[in-house]
């Protein structure tokens, strides 16, 4: 069974930055290198979102809320994806997950990125 593990929130003041990683383990075979990988954030009382995506060609795809502050990577041999945040501001608070895009695996904790003003 596939597992997301996130990683590297924490509380930072506005204009601060944060690296989050996911780790994916499990039965994945080549279903990391095969697919695209995404961030994806939830804030209170909203529905979850689609951060950044990043093929396995090295295309990205920001939503226009984080571009030119977020950059997102991966490192295939280790079966992880990163999104570098810069600038952040307070209504990027939320609990920021990874999963493939479109996302078909079982969703993860995790983890909590909150901006304070």
């Amino acid at each position: 069974q596939v597992q997301l593990v996130e990683s590297g929130g924490g509380l930072v003041q506005a204009g601060g930055s944060l690296r989050l990683s996911c780790a994916v383990s499990g039965s994945i075979n080549s279903l990391f290198s095969t697919n695209v990988m995404g961030w994806y954030r939830q804030a209170p009382g909203k529905q979850r979102e689609l951060v950044a995506r990043l093929s396995t060609a090295g295309t990205t795809v920001f939503a226009e809320s984080v571009k030119g502050r977020f950059t997102i990577s991966r490192d295939n041999a280790k079966n992880s994806v990163y999104l570098q945040m810069i600038s952040l501001k307070p209504e990027d608070t939320a609990v920021y997950y990874c999963n493939t895009y479109p996302s078909f695996i079982s969703w993860g904790q995790g983890t909590q990125v909150t901006v304070s003003s």
